[in-house]
């Protein structure tokens, strides 16, 4: 048993099977920041369980779920008061049911009767309150909630809101919404240890590469039988396709669509690629004295051939995106919108009557200023860059010139905070809670969102935003949603470009595996060995 005085040891696949930059970069981390080992009674097992490998592009920055909550909820280490099920619907989580009082101003959770954290203590409605009355002060979806007290009462955790927010268990299944033990917190609110109540329990943490979980034999549902999981960080989506080429890796999540041929016809892989309720667009600074003009974001959306980008790029034609909401998302996506599409000469046309002329260089100059911009972008998600590529030249063609900066993903949103952010190339999720107006509250909230608007605000969105957050009735809301769209689809404040297409590799010693479309669990807790 792992012990505070004899950490386990680091993980010796890890950098064997890392290269280039992400194994420098797993070897420097290792010899410079400390394990965070976690010293649990009921960790100890046979020390001969078959391991999991799993790598993904995520890293675990720290033990905080409003950081690293996405990491912790795909390997099922902690829990939410609110699940969803298979159909994408709320289901129970460490609540068995909740309910509303008339007037919407207060939600009551009711919790199961006997769960229990990694520590051996329970979980109960202070436990709970504490927890999130702490996630309420971090960076997360719950602030978009109008919560303004949280209690426990009973076996019940009660929420007080400011405003009836019919979306509030949808927010509550958020991974910043994680709920951890309270030996997990340091005296001044930081987390030290990630105890949480789920099916697997984190034995070891090296941040920000690699972790090491274990079943926990103490949870009350259904016990897993893959035992140990052991899970990597590797940014580069060549690194994560070899170690699920060569069989040293078990799951391996987002592969470089330029892999894809080679990845299916590898008999010992299974290859999966699902549409997800997520989108690649360009993030714009609609402040930018350049880009404030509408005419000029229309002009850039214009230049772009989506079509083009989702064939040779993404391998999947039907990933090029005609509005910000995929088919997938049916309950948003608008039939019958005028689609994005790709017109060259018209997006000259717009740039000229925004006072744009080219040089003779063929760069649009406005008196003394060359329209040059940024755009940001990171590899995590492989596809990025070589889109971000693609579309340089396509503007470039217009006479836009737009230098391309790879980095880290963290630098889009404090671009955002700084102002310093030009453009940016990301991928949203709308799923990760299970009512997308949780990510669109944070995107178009009159201030911007750091993975959203930036410097542009619509009073029609703001105030039909909050309409539906305060609606209960689905048929009322969906006579809303159309409004949105058609705004943002005028207004383009982000500029789709397509529509993802999630890749996974599972080995054929795995059986049980499946794709979880909201990307909230690697459904580990599910699978077996074939053998």
């Amino acid at each position: 048993m792992p012990t505070d005085k004899a950490p386990l040891k680091p993980f010796a696949w890890a950098p064997a099977l890392l290269t280039g930059s992400d194994r420098r970069r797993f070897l420097g981390l290792a010899a410079s920041t400390a394990l965070l080992p976690v010293s649990l009674p009921i960790l100890a097992q046979s020390g001969n369980a078959r391991i999991l490998k799993v790598v993904a592009p995520w890293e675990v920055m720290n033990l905080d779920p409003s950081k690293t909550g996405h990491v912790f909820q795909r390997l099922e280490v902690a829990e939410t008061l609110v699940d969803v099920n298979e159909q994408g619907l709320l289901a129970p989580g460490l609540a068995q049911s909740w309910q509303p009082s008339e007037n919407g101003l207060q939600w009551r959770f009711a919790l199961r009767p006997s769960p229990r954290f990694h520590d051996g203590s329970a979980v109960t409605a202070q436990a709970v309150t504490d927890c999130l009355q702490r996630a309420l002060e971090q960076p997360g979806v719950l602030r978009n909630a109008g919560i303004e007290k949280i209690q426990a009462q009973a076996n019940e955790v009660v929420f007080t809101l400011a405003r009836p927010f019919a979306a509030l268990p949808a927010f509550l299944a958020h991974s910043t919404a994680l709920v951890l033990a309270p030996a997990s917190f340091a005296k001044d609110g930081s987390v030290k240890a990630l105890i949480g109540s789920g099916p697997y329990q984190v034995v070891q943490v090296n941040v920000p590469q690699s972790m090491r979980v274990r079943r926990f034999d103490g949870y009350e549902g259904k016990k897993p039988t893959i035992e140990a999981i052991e899970y990597l960080a590797a940014g580069r989506g060549e690194t994560r396709g070899m170690l699920a080429s060569s069989g040293q890796a078990d799951l391996v999540f987002t592969h470089d669509p330029v892999s894809y041929a080679r990845l299916r016809q590898n008999r010992k892989l299974r290859f999966e690629t699902r549409p997800l309720p997520r989108t690649i667009y360009i993030k714009v600074n609609a402040g930018h004295r350049f880009l404030s003009d509408v005419r000029v974001r229309q002009a850039m959306s214009l230049a772009i051939d989506r079509p083009g980008i989702a064939g040779a790029i993404l391998r999947a034609p039907e990933a090029a995106a005609t509005q910000l909401f995929p088919p997938v998302m049916a309950e948003w996506h608008v039939a019958g919108l005028k689609a994005l599409a790709h017109n060259v000469e018209q997006a000259r046309q717009l740039l000229r009557e925004a006072s744009w002329q080219p040089g003779a260089d063929g760069l649009l100059r406005k008196g003394d200023d060359v329209f040059k911009v940024t755009l940001r972008t990171f590899s995590d998600r492989p596809e990025l860059p070589p889109i971000a590529t693609a579309i340089q030249a396509q503007l470039k063609a217009v006479g836009i010139d737009m230098a391309v900066a790879v980095g880290n993903a963290s630098e889009i949103p404090s671009g955002h905070q700084d102002g310093s952010l030009e453009l940016a190339l990301l991928a949203r999720n709308y799923g990760l809670v299970p009512d997308p107006i949780g990510s669109l509250l944070q995107d178009f909230d009159p201030r911007g969102g750091d993975w959203g608007a930036m410097a542009w605000q619509s009073t029609q969105v703001s105030q039909t935003l909050a309409q539906m957050s305060a609606m209960v009735d689905p048929r009322r809301r969906s006579a809303l949603r159309g409004s949105v769209a058609t705004v943002l689809q005028a207004e383009l404040p982000v500029i789709p470009v397509a529509w993802y297409q999630h890749s996974m590799t599972a080995s054929t010693r795995l059986r049980n595996v499946s794709v979880d479309p909201l990307e909230r669990s690697y459904r580990i807790s599910r699978m077996a060995w074939a053998a």
